[in-house]
């Protein structure tokens, strides 16, 4: 987006679009989503907001929906079958890489590594996804307005501090029956995780599989790493995600209502936003909220690396898959993701064809 819209399109400068960039970072919902958004917004107004999100989720949504149709009509013959089994393996090498990469920016201090590590056990332990990240937001921003007022307290008392807290989210969660499935709650799952969404595309996987696969059981795990697989393989915003499971759980109108629900909240806060994100940026207590949010919403993602590294890891063709796939993508920089999923494919489909089937 820089290099269209400041080095050839000359429509902003780097200040301006670094004003976009942290605006996003400030509320909820898909990041790369709202950012083409806020640039619609300032270059066209009230009709640029509209324009230019659209325009930027409906070919990743419409490729993604062609995708589930394909999957959902021959996903279970033996070929795609054989391709898939390649394919997770590197999903999980890329959620781990984004994990390792937003760490080096996110932890930058003993209290935040001390929330993350909390959060991350509340996470196997059950705690809902949405109240990790507010207490933990509440939790750094409380304790920046401590140190403030009282400056000599130690980083010790603070991560003994975060974890006491957070302690309260530990009790595990009892299993559930499977919830009756309908539109209507789709929309309103997929309209709440867009407006509470913080950060990376991939936290998004955290609040998937904490009530689409444990809570509901509406997926299985192997169809959530599916799904995470299609929003790879497609340009545009990974949050497309939704659009897949939407059409696996709904056809054609659970695709648009599962689309709808998860890019709505971006447009609203938006256009929200705009105004107030100069005195937002300038609030250090909000600034400490979202390292809060932050370090949690990595928990969280680090929770899913765990849980489904079952469903991916099966055997030691899919392990020297995912350790390959993580080596490239940690010391290749610039190794687009969608050469890793076709290896993926690649191994998948050579091991299905060694072993005669």
């Amino acid at each position: 987006m820089r290099t269209e819209v400041v080095d050839r399109r000359g429509w902003f400068t780097d200040s301006e679009f670094l004003d976009m960039m942290g605006a996003v970072n400030l509320i909820p919902g898909p990041n790369s989503t709202e950012l083409a958004i806020h640039i619609g917004r300032r270059r066209c107004g009230w009709a640029g907001l509209a324009v230019a999100g659209l325009c930027f989720i409906l070919p990743a949504a419409l490729l993604v929906t062609v995708m589930a149709v394909l999957y959902v009509n021959y996903g279970r013959r033996p070929q795609t079958a054989a391709a898939l089994y390649g394919v997770k393996p590197v999903v999980l090498a890329l959620i781990v890489q984004a994990v390792i990469a937003l760490a080096r920016k996110a932890v930058r201090s003993v209290v935040l590594a001390g929330c993350g590590v909390v959060a991350l056990g509340a996470a196997l332990q059950g705690a809902n996804a949405l109240l990790l990240l507010l207490l933990a937001g509440g939790v750094l921003a409380g304790w920046h307005w401590y140190v403030n007022r009282r400056s000599s307290v130690n980083s010790a008392t603070t991560a003994g501090t975060a974890s006491h807290s957070m302690a309260l989210l530990l009790a595990p969660v009892t299993a559930t029956s499977a919830a009756g499935f309908s539109l209507g709650a789709l929309f309103l799952f997929f309209l709440k995780t867009g407006s509470v969404l913080f950060g990376s595309g991939y936290v998004l996987f955290a609040f998937l599989r904490d009530d689409l696969v444990a809570r509901w059981h509406w997926l299985t795990e192997a169809q959530l790493l599916d799904a995470i697989a299609a929003g790879q393989l497609t340009p545009g915003p990974l949050s497309t995600t939704a659009t897949f499971i939407g059409y696996l759980l709904g056809g054609i109108p659970g695709a648009v209502i599962a689309s709808v629900g998860i890019f709505l909240p971006g447009f609203v806060f938006v256009a929200i936003s705009g105004p107030l994100v100069p005195r937002m940026r300038r609030s250090r207590l909000c600034g400490a909220f979202l390292d809060g949010v932050n370090v949690a919403a990595l928990g969280l993602m680090s929770a899913v690396v765990v849980q489904l590294a079952r469903a991916a890891v099966m055997d030691v063709v899919t392990l020297t898959v995912a350790v390959l796939a993580l080596a490239a993508l940690v010391f290749a920089k610039r190794l687009n993701s969608v050469w890793l999923l076709a290896g993926g494919v690649a191994a998948g489909l050579a091991r299905a064809m060694m072993a005669g089937h």
